[in-house]
């Protein structure tokens, strides 16, 4: 593809994100929200695939969610006089605008286009689907005065249970990160109206290891469960440290992504919500199971090499590894500095 056109395209993505940060009217907003998408729309149909007939789903998904948007802020300013964030007060409009950005980043029960788009798109652009584009969506609901509790719990409780449950029979990598996003937003969700800064953590934890994870496929060039098995062979150092870090994204001690998780129960337990902590535990434990599964194809999961299949990672690779090893470093060792993180993120 031409590299001019490719610049305008990541331009385009950042610019979208960075203005949603700055801006605090609502039709300013909608604007770069659609700035964002269009950008991501036109990267997803670079890819030439088979199951790229399923971006126009995607793309009506985002229009959808777009336009539900717009309503809402209408809405409010008709029945309000108010298009700031900040000042939605009304809880009719507020709960329209949570449920399009949910619709945006794939939070359930309005998640069911997110796996299939991300079948059908290559590692990179997943990549960028999975991290860069929550930025927005979540610098709105933080941004919002959030009122109904009951939703955004039951919301939360059904992205962790759907996210766990459905990558449980899933051989194919990019559902199995499409299934673990839902499920991290649904720990982000559930403490939003508690505790911003949590979930404005458990985010830029998440981004992290999704990174990491992302990159660590690129490099093996692995796109199910049975190319894992011959990683050991390309890159031995890599596929190593691989179960760390989908054990980190897991969320066991003593791992950077233990810390999130572990915050955001305390949290709960605080605001009297034990059942609801319990639920939210137990159903991680689904996530862990299709992490550990990969972890077995990393590790113990010999392929049937002849010898020289065997020595390719003896060949000098040619591929970016850098920032593979700062994340992969961020992922696995920054559990002892949460308290650090926690200072900034809520100052």
């Amino acid at each position: 593809m031409n590299p001019y056109i490719m610049t305008v395209l990541l331009f385009g993505l950042g610019l979208g994100t960075t203005i949603t940060f700055a801006s605090s009217h609502w039709m300013l907003a909608w604007m770069d929200l659609d700035i964002d998408t269009l950008a991501i729309m036109l990267l997803m149909a670079l890819h030439r695939h088979p199951r790229a007939v399923k971006q126009p789903l995607s793309t009506f998904y985002q229009a959808t969610a777009a336009a539900t948007l717009l309503f809402a802020s209408v809405t409010n300013a008709w029945l309000t006089g108010q298009w700031d964030i900040q000042q939605m007060t009304h809880p009719v409009p507020t709960t329209m605008i949570t449920l399009a950005l949910a619709l945006k980043v794939g939070i359930a029960p309005l998640h069911t286009w997110l796996p299939e788009v991300m079948q059908g798109l290559d590692l990179t652009t997943g990549l960028i689907l999975s991290t860069w584009q929550k930025l927005a969506p979540f610098a709105l609901l933080l941004q919002l005065p959030l009122q109904n509790q009951t939703m955004l719990v039951i919301m939360g409780l059904a992205s962790t249970l759907i996210g766990g449950w459905g990558g449980l029979n899933q051989t194919q990598l990019r559902k199995v990160m499409a299934y673990s996003s839902i499920a991290h937003l649904g720990w982000m969700i559930i403490i939003i109206q508690f505790a911003p800064s949590l979930t404005l953590m458990a985010l830029m934890v998440y981004m992290m290891m999704t990174s990491s994870a992302f990159l660590m496929f690129k490099i093996n060039n692995a796109l199910n469960i049975n190319t894992l098995a011959t990683s050991w062979a390309k890159t031995p150092l890599i596929t190593a440290m691989a179960p760390l870090i989908l054990l980190s994204l897991g969320g066991l001690p003593p791992l950077t992504g233990f810390a999130p998780k572990w915050l955001i129960l305390q949290e709960m337990a605080k605001q009297g919500l034990a059942l609801t902590a319990t639920m939210a535990a137990l159903t991680a434990l689904l996530s862990l199971y299709f992490y550990l599964r990969l972890s077995y194809a990393l590790t113990l999961t010999m392929s049937p090499n002849n010898l020289p299949g065997m020595t390719p990672w003896r060949l000098k690779s040619h591929q970016l590894t850098l920032p593979l090893s700062m994340t992969t470093a961020m992922t696995l060792m920054l559990l002892p500095l949460t308290p650090v993180i926690m200072t900034f993120m809520t100052l």
